[in-house]
């Protein structure tokens, strides 16, 4: 196995090749988009592999679930879904009238689970059933029924379905330890993972019914605070839900949770879940991309209709729409996968597959390209390079330092839609059908 670090001399890059002992880097993964939240994987990862070469295990995953693998020691733990498929003429009843009626699937019953896998050895060591639910909701095509991403940390995994449930599970036996519900009506399905601020599990629930932010005692599931979102001005259900997952940020040595939602991104107290500051992004609806943030501002998709990009000044307080919002980017920002920032640029593929590199403080474009496929799942950076899956199962990588030089393409079979992670230098990635290791 080849691992590869980058190191800048002068104007060029040097290439090394390491050996095959585990190199340093993130010791775990423990929710949507790695340590940080935002896709930093560390120096080190594999930079060539497919089905025949680096692959350490490959293991069939039961059901069906785009919800990312979380890692914490030797365990491996996603969620995913058994289903049943309904009756397509009750399918077409249900969605009749809706934008995406074309897209959208049905179930007449699911198995909701979560399952953990032996880093070493990738065998299955729990696979278990947490929600059962007969008649849910139609889901878009793209979606799954379990496509959050569980937060795991020692000895707890919160795993979140949307509106079929919140469980928390013991890691050492997979044992349920708490459970709860907050039914909202999602449209085309569960999109927005839980994140952790300290004793809290925090969720987004931006049903295109109601939207509110609640925050939970992660021991106990009870809640400790529940935070309506503002008025929305659009009446139409389907562009007032939404699916982002909360960031949570150091201001100045206090926490904030940052949700971008339909119309409004805000920071909320994690104390009482008040109002710290908030944007009026405008018309945008169905968010998903989660924010990136460096020491002084934060970087937010607005999501479908006409997704923006925009640039917000950290440190404000109240509606800082007109004061604080420096820049916005129109073309081609992404409305599932989310950006990465480094070194002053961020970096964008679009669900159709351009990228982009922008000046992070002036918005400028420093270039733009076509990538092979289509995308959902969420580019990462590790050291100068940068790593994109699409829904195909290619993985392609680019070169920061450069107007964004291919230098690898790595194919696996299957539909990948899951955000890999990176553990000790190895990537852990999931498709439709199964699990891998790879890395020696």
């Amino acid at each position: 196995m080849h691992y590869v670090k980058f190191f800048a001399v002068f104007l060029s890059l040097s290439y090394l090749t390491l050996g095959c002992m585990p190199a340093s880097g993130n010791s775990s993964w423990p929710q949507f988009r790695g340590p940080d939240g935002q896709g930093d994987a560390g120096q080190v990862a594999p930079l060539t592999w497919s089905e025949d070469s680096n692959i350490r295990w490959k293991t069939a995953i039961p059901g069906r679930g785009w919800s990312s693998p979380v890692v914490e020691g030797d365990q491996i733990w996603m969620t995913t879904a058994i289903e049943r498929k309904g009756d397509p003429e009750e399918l077409k009843d249900r969605v009749k009238g809706m934008s995406t009626a074309n897209a959208m699937e049905l179930s007449s019953e699911v198995s909701l689970r979560v399952v953990c896998v032996d880093r070493q050895t990738g065998r299955i060591k729990h696979d278990e059933e947490l929600v059962h639910v007969d008649a849910p909701n139609p889901i878009h095509s793209l979606n799954s029924y379990a496509s959050p991403t569980p937060v795991i940390e020692d000895g707890r995994v919160y795993c979140h379905f949307g509106r079929y449930g919140t469980v928390c599970v013991d890691s050492s036996d997979a044992s349920i330890v708490w459970q709860r519900e907050f039914p909202i009506e999602h449209f085309v399905g569960p999109g927005s993972s839980p994140a952790l601020c300290g004793d809290l599990v925090v969720l987004t629930c931006d049903g295109a019914d109601k939207q509110f932010i609640v925050a939970v005692d992660k021991r106990t599931g009870d809640d400790v605070w529940r935070q309506p979102r503002p008025p929305i001005r659009s009446t139409n259900p389907d562009f007032r839900k939404s699916y982002c997952t909360p960031l949570v940020i150091n201001e100045s040595g206090d926490a904030q949770i940052v949700i971008p939602g339909a119309q409004w991104i805000i920071a909320y107290a994690p104390e009482d879940g008040r109002e710290i500051w908030s944007v009026d992004h405008g018309p945008g609806f169905s968010v998903v991309p989660r924010p990136v943030v460096d020491d002084t501002h934060i970087y937010c998709c607005t999501g479908y209709t006409h997704p923006n990009l925009l640039r917000i000044r950290r440190g404000g307080e109240g509606d800082v729409s007109e004061s604080h919002v420096e820049w916005s980017h129109g073309k081609q920002v992404p409305t599932q996968p989310s950006p990465v920032l480094h070194q002053g640029r961020i970096f964008l593929v679009s669900d159709n597959g351009i990228g982009q590199c922008l000046d992070a403080s002036t918005g400028s474009v420093l270039w733009k390209k076509r990538l092979p496929g289509t995308y959902s799942a969420s580019p990462l950076r590790v050291g100068d390079l940068i790593y994109y899956f699409n829904r195909d199962g290619l993985t392609t990588v680019v070169d920061s330092t450069t107007k964004g030089e291919q230098i690898a393409n790595n194919q696996l079979d299957g539909d990948m839609m899951a955000t890999p992670a990176v553990v000790d230098g190895e990537f852990i990635a999931r498709t439709d059908t199964h699990l891998y290791a790879i890395g020696e």
